[in-house]
């Protein structure tokens, strides 16, 4: 009978024994997928808006305003001849020294949206002075206008996750875009549209850039081109998602 009793002692023993080594084994691999799995959503990269998958036969045309405003006047009446309205993205010192520019913008039925306030290289920039960037040009955009915006372009294009989440968390649609029109390097409106025409379709986002040598020039003839496509050409309000979407590996917004 001792011997017996040993043995099924010892049974149990090794019984609990196993049992508890497996239990902590078990508690070690959720606490690891767990990590894992926090791990992978901070490291998350975020990015912006480059474009927008869509039925509509819509694409937004943009134009960053950085240096002159010469050509402002020129802009709005063409836009205003082919019945169109863009979005215009604002440098904070550029509304600073075209306030008179920028109300006409407003009244005339375009968008505003914010490219930073003084237009550094946002990278370079910890979360909280990129917030002040944006925050700073909003208010000088509110103190025109009356009203604030929630779309911002980064200065160069450039962005991070770091960017990128103190624009989304304080509310902004970072919008960058799928067809530059290399403006801004004075080719003619020729060569501009030879460059998207057949790259062009609904959800792209165009960059353009006013006070450049051929924009104003050239504007006129991208709408007609554009139109002939059968696409419209609207603000950048009017294409993207405000809310259940997701932005996929290319930069393309998708509807939930």
């Amino acid at each position: 009978m001792f011997i017996v009793f040993n043995k099924q002692k010892i049974y149990t023993y090794c019984i609990s024994i196993v049992t508890v080594v497996l239990l902590f084994c078990i508690a070690g691999t959720i606490t690891n997928e767990k990590a894992a799995i926090t791990t992978s959503s901070t490291n998350e990269k975020l990015l912006p808006i480059y474009n927008v998958q869509t039925e509509e036969n819509k694409v937004a045309l943009t134009m960053n305003c950085a240096w002159n405003a010469e050509d402002i006047d020129t802009i709005l009446k063409i836009l205003e001849e082919n019945n169109a309205k863009i979005t215009f993205f604002m440098v904070g010192d550029w509304i600073d020294k075209y306030p008179e520019a920028v109300r006409k913008i407003c009244d005339a039925g375009h968008e505003i949206g914010t490219h930073s306030d003084t237009h550094p290289h946002v990278n370079n920039l910890s979360y909280e002075e990129n917030i002040k960037e944006i925050e700073k040009s909003n208010d000088k955009i509110e103190k025109i206008t009356g009203t604030r915006t929630n779309l911002y372009r980064t200065p160069y294009g450039e962005y991070n996750t770091t960017v990128i989440k103190a624009a989304q968390d304080k509310g902004y649609y970072t919008i960058q875009w799928s067809l530059d029109t290399l403006d801004y390097t004075g080719i003619t409106g020729d060569e501009m549209w030879n460059r998207i025409k057949d790259k062009i379709g609904s959800g792209d986002i165009i960059l353009m850039h006013n006070g450049t040598e051929h924009t104003a020039d050239s504007l006129g003839m991208l709408l007609q081109n554009i139109k002939k496509k059968g696409l419209e050409v609207v603000k950048v309000s009017e294409l993207i998602y405000k809310d259940n979407y997701q932005i996929d590996i290319k930069g393309t917004q998708i509807k939930n």
